[in-house]
């Protein structure tokens, strides 16, 4: 006995579904998924384009020097937390000073005395661990003291020795602090290095 196949039709939507020409199960699976692809697709540029632009609480933030080395180097993408309290020492942060958005560490707090002395970090006359761990680069260089008005924040790059910071640019409103640092998104994700 010999078995024959039906005849394949040529109409439009053959052997979609049913001989009516309705999708069938398969094809509605396959473009459900493709629409849920392209909602879940549309998310993720929405998201990552609100987070840049500081529209959620926590936003992506690109490093775009060598200050903040070898905590951070230039090109990483960070994960700041604008949802964060008042800086306190040795917070990473991202602050707008002159309308440019830096990524530095707060070393002294409102009502802080800081200064370097021979290159040794020195908060409220005591030396303090701070973006200067090792004096030798920076050896016989002295700056300060200032003292940090209530509400305001003095910042250094980790790289101190090749950073434009508070040293140049004064004491910053913490106001002005975006958000702490909370990571590296890229590219090496997690956590930043204990700092001392």
């Amino acid at each position: 006995m010999v078995h024959r196949r039906p005849a394949l039709s040529h109409r439009p939507g053959a052997g979609a579904g049913p001989v009516d020409g309705t999708p069938g199960p398969r094809s509605r699976y396959v473009r459900r998924a493709g629409e849920l692809a392209l909602g879940l697709l549309v998310l993720v540029v929405l998201g990552t384009a609100a987070s840049v632009d500081g529209l959620l609480p926590v936003q992506l933030v690109r490093v775009d020097a060598e200050s903040m080395a070898p905590t951070l180097g230039s090109g990483d993408l960070l994960l700041v937390n604008r949802a964060s309290d008042s800086p306190a020492r040795s917070d990473v942060v991202a602050v707008q000073v002159d309308g440019e958005l830096l990524v530095k560490r707060v070393v002294a707090v409102g009502g802080d005395q800081v200064s370097i002395e021979d290159g040794v970090l020195v908060v409220d006359g005591t030396a303090a661990c701070g973006p200067v761990p090792d004096g030798a680069p920076m050896d016989g260089v002295y700056f300060g003291p200032v003292d940090v008005p209530a509400g305001e924040v003095f910042l250094l790059g980790d790289n101190a020795a090749s950073s434009i910071d508070s040293r140049a640019f004064g004491t910053v409103p913490a106001d002005d602090v975006v958000g702490t640092v909370d990571g590296r998104v890229w590219p090496s994700p997690g956590a930043l290095p204990e700092h001392c």
